[in-house]
């Protein structure tokens, strides 16, 4: 079957997504020490400790054509600042999650995220033809499920023990989801909300 998650760059006002690599190793961790965003718990940042599995596990999915991980580029400066993926595609259904997503302290609560998620669910609902978009997040991470909602995302439930953690702990996982039939309005709010955010900076 013809691979439905190929590599593109994805280009916004003042984000770029591309491809990850495994050349971006040190450019991934010094996004990451911006804030120190590898001490919360309930993340996926990568660590010194981790990035060289992150990567290759970010990597390997994109191979079996599960996922397609990007870096986050600041066009003004040119340097990495975060990372996003697509993952768990499942290509048959024409469904994939928006995750793994992470930015520098210094470029959250701006207009960054809307780019982003204005770029990938643009591309999944008009050129994957997606017929939906799912947004996973930790039931801890009250700061991502309030943005997860903002961007339009309704919840579709809570499944409880859905991983168990490097730990031992058991992870409850909170679902959301975008359909193809809420897109043109979910669109809407986001270009909305990107005018606002734009027009204050």
């Amino acid at each position: 079957m013809e691979a439905w998650l190929n590599a593109i760059q994805l280009e916004g006002e003042s984000v770029r997504l591309r491809p990850l690599r495994s050349t971006d190793r040190e450019a991934l961790l010094k996004a990451a020490g911006d804030g120190e965003l590898w001490r919360l718990w309930f993340t996926s940042v990568p660590s010194t400790k981790t990035v060289d599995q992150y990567i290759a596990t970010a990597l390997n999915d994109q191979a079996l054509g599960l996922a397609l991980p990007f870096v986050v580029e600041h066009k003004g400066s040119g340097e990495i600042i975060g990372s996003t993926r697509y993952c768990n595609a499942v290509a048959q259904h024409r469904r994939v999650e928006i995750g793994y997503t992470w930015y520098s302290k210094s470029f959250q609560r701006t207009s960054i995220n809307t780019q982003c998620k204005h770029l990938l669910l643009e591309h999944a609902f008009s050129n994957l033809r997606a017929i939906a978009v799912e947004f996973r997040t930790h039931w801890h991470n009250q700061a991502s499920r309030a943005a997860i909602a903002r961007l339009g995302a309704k919840q579709d439930g809570v499944l409880r023990n859905h991983s168990i953690e490097p730990d031992g702990a058991y992870r409850d996982t909170v679902v959301f989801s975008i359909l193809e039939s809420e897109w043109p309005s979910v669109r809407k709010g986001l270009l909305y909300k990107l005018a606002q955010q734009q027009s204050v900076a």
